[in-house]
């Protein structure tokens, strides 16, 4: 690796990630405190309610499966997965497997949501221009995310779960606050993609809608849907 690649690493995967982290804390702190009355999903069913919970469902659904897959996968210790007998390679397949499929559900929702927002022109007129942008981001992501499932699925056919556990010591590292940017330095460029985007996205979170996720209720998914009613005049 040359000295110019070697130094770009070591600052995506061993400065930004403290950086993304620092604003997103700190921001998301400041945003409560200054702007309280912005904190919020800025729910636009009442504007149009078609397609809304299909859409919404699958983009949360996967988004949630994603983000404890993500941690538990990454940051539990070995020696659970041992202790439940489960291998490298099968902890590798299950992510492989149970991430793709979370994946598509967020992308399909995603998708189906961005398209709402684009093409409804009530929508489009009282969206803010982080909400369209935010929402692009999370579906780029997950696009290099699901790209990622190709390059495990061939290095479970060759039997290596090098890769997986490379990243999973990287992101063990960061956590220490003793990063090791070295691990990720020769795992293939859509890891490395995926990664960057995935950490931007703590960067942008204070300064979108993605706020309103702090207020997450505990009985949030069993809640009902709000139920929007119009006044229609009889005769």
């Amino acid at each position: 690796m040359s000295e110019s690649i070697y130094s770009w690493n070591n600052l995506l995967f061993g400065i930004y990630p403290y950086l993304c982290l620092s604003v997103f804390v700190i921001g998301s702190w400041m945003r409560f405190d200054r702007e309280q009355y912005g904190w919020t999903s800025a729910s636009s069913q009442l504007l149009s309610n078609s397609g809304m919970r299909l859409a919404s469902n699958l983009f949360h659904i996967g988004v949630i499966g994603i983000f404890f897959g993500h941690l538990v996968g990454l940051l539990a210790p070995y020696a659970i997965w041992g202790t439940i007998g489960l291998s490298s390679l099968g902890k590798q397949n299950i992510a492989m497997y149970g991430g793709g499929f979370l994946g598509i559900l967020c992308l399909i929702g995603g998708a189906m949501l961005l398209w709402r927002r684009l093409t409804n022109p009530r929508i489009l007129a009282t969206s803010r221009k982080s909400d369209i942008f935010i929402l692009i981001w999370v579906l780029i992501t997950l696009t290099f995310g699901l790209a990622t499932t190709f390059t495990t699925a061939h290095h479970a056919s060759l039997g290596s779960a090098d890769t997986m556990m490379a990243m999973a010591q990287w992101a063990k590292s960061i956590v220490l606050f003793s990063p090791k940017p070295e691990l990720v330095a020769n795992v293939e460029m859509v890891f490395r993609i995926h990664l960057t985007f995935g950490l931007t996205l703590f960067l942008l979170f204070p300064f979108t809608r993605l706020v309103h996720i702090w207020s997450f209720p505990i009985g949030y998914l069993n809640r009902s849907y709000q139920i929007v009613r119009t006044k229609r005049r009889t005769a």
